[in-house]
């Protein structure tokens, strides 16, 4: 046991990075240890050397985590074993001075006028103590003169149930990282969604994670629906997010509402709400009037009014591939070079943006993120007859021409996208489990308590004397006045034991 929480201890300290530090494979911020890189250049190598950005599938932790798991095997098995052996095994034997215990009572329980002989009075009251223990619980054990017992085993079982709990709850733990995944994916109103791995953003399994059989679901995101605050010094909270899906599995089609708080389920497979953004609709057209590109793109916000940025991308454009930056303003309040967005809703909507030619670099085979531009190969066009970017400030419905003939650009209107956080996690049921048994466990142990009596008979000047006294095997003590009640309970016993033997002698 003392291993075991050595190892809980530096599981817990290992874990503290883990907390405080950006990790790798986070579904809910998946850029967070680039920015941190970015932002400490000179510690995190070290730190990514030791594994504090993905510390719980370190080496170091799943070690700690294994020796914690064959080390609460090894402490608490053999308890369940032991335990069975002493509830299967009588109490301890009567101790030869009760007067040395914590309590300690003397009683006369008959007198020389009594009728019947010692040994029958002798066993006629053994039998009545035997019969008022175990009416109250008790197991007992009786010998000659003495009759011991025991009660309270059950807490035994609670603080046996309370360390088993730790070691189910490591195997759920365990099982969900062995088995589990977590994902993210942004989805655009009036988009679908299939649960495959090729479909997602990020996608994080585990290490045993069978990608080929997800649960079969998808779903289309019908709409989105956020409120914010409109006056007061909350302005621009937000109060109310509200997604609303088309559910389909092979079993079935549902409509469904997901809100923070309150995921899709699908079979095990949750569906978090993680948050949101806008898609801006455009319609890119090369030198030659063709359409190189339609339909939404989405802008990742910068800030809690939703300013948003993102890039547009036209491979297929001629004579040369087109390129976009541009600044998303749900509520436009300058559209200059300070441009920025005053309120997060969809209030006076403006779409800033600046151009680039050449090669996108989409042909290369090299994965490329769709939020940035690789400008390597890349030519920005300026305006005509200066050095400057050419830019534009477009409202839903204008379009804005590119000089020399490159293309257009058209602002068709924008479109709300909602990310989702979905996660599989087959350890859970065992955790829940884990947790009752921890609370059942911890409970049982609180407020049980563990506990002997023992009672000698004497026989004195043709008197029986019973010794009553009690033995508490916790540090909460016996409940208070209980070896009394028995010494009452038993002499009442006796007196309707002698009554009914009276009424029935001839």
């Amino acid at each position: 046991m003392r291993t075991a929480v050595i190892l809980l201890t530096m599981l817990a300290l290992g874990a503290i990075p883990g907390s405080l530090l950006p990790q790798r494979g986070v579904a809910s911020d998946p850029a967070a240890v680039q920015q941190f890189y970015v932002e400490n250049p000179d510690i995190s190598p070290w730190l990514d050397r030791f594994g504090l950005f993905g510390v719980y599938a370190s080496p170091w932790f799943a070690a700690i985590y294994l020796m914690l798991l064959v080390s609460m095997t090894g402490c608490v098995l053999p308890r369940c074993a032991k335990l069975w052996r002493d509830y299967r095994s009588e109490p301890a034997r009567v101790p030869t001075r009760l007067s040395h215990l914590e309590v300690h009572r003397r009683d006369v329980v008959s007198d020389p006028l009594d009728q019947g002989d010692d040994r029958q009075r002798r066993a006629e009251t053994l039998d009545a103590i035997e019969t008022v223990l175990r009416r109250r619980r008790f197991r007992t054990r009786r010998d000659d003169e003495t009759v011991s017992a025991e009660k309270g085993h059950v807490r035994e079982v609670g603080n046996l149930l309370f360390h088993l709990s730790l070691l189910v709850l490591l195997f759920g733990v365990a099982g969900g990282r062995l088995y589990g995944y977590e994902a993210r994916v942004a989805v655009v109103a009036g988009e679908s969604f299939t649960n495959v791995a090729s479909q997602y953003d990020d996608f994080s399994p585990s290490v045993w994670t069978d990608v080929n059989r997800l649960e079969p679901f998808s779903f289309r995101l019908q709409s989105f629906d956020a409120d914010f605050e409109t006056s007061g010094t909350r302005r621009g909270e937000p109060r109310s997010f509200d997604a609303r899906l088309e559910v389909e599995s092979p079993d079935d089609t549902w409509t469904a509402r997901v809100r923070p708080n309150h995921p899709l389920d699908v079979n095990g497979t949750k569906v978090f709400l993680t948050g949101h953004g806008y898609a801006p609709v455009v319609t890119v057209r090369d030198g030659n009037g063709a359409t190189a590109y339609s339909g939404p793109v989405i802008f990742l916000p910068a800030d809690n009014n939703f300013t948003s940025d993102g890039v547009i991308k036209a491979p297929d454009a001629r004579p040369t591939q087109l390129g976009f930056e541009g600044l998303f303003l749900p509520t436009a309040a300058d559209a200059g070079d300070g441009a920025f967005s005053a309120y997060p809703d969809l209030v006076n909507p403006r779409l800033l943006l600046t151009a680039w030619t050449g090669d996108l670099g989409l042909d290369d085979g090299v994965p490329q993120s769709v939020y940035t531009l690789d400008k390597s190969r890349l030519e920005q066009v300026l305006r005509p007859g200066s050095d400057r970017p050419f830019r534009s400030v477009l409202a839903p419905g204008q379009t804005m021409r590119l000089p020399g003939n490159l293309g257009t650009v058209t602002f068709d209107g924008v479109r709300r996208f909602a990310n989702f956080q979905v996660a599989r996690d087959p350890g859970k049921q065992l955790s829940l489990v884990a947790a009752l048994m921890l609370l059942g466990g911890l409970t049982i142990s609180l407020v049980v308590r563990r506990r002997r009596a023992y009672v000698r008979l004497h026989e004195e000047a043709g008197t029986v004397a019973v010794e009553y006294a009690g033995q508490a095997s916790t540090r909460r003590g016996l409940p208070p006045g209980e070896i009394d009640e028995i010494a009452d309970e038993v002499r009442r016993e006796l007196d309707r034991r002698r009554q009914s033997r009276r009424k029935d002698a001839p």
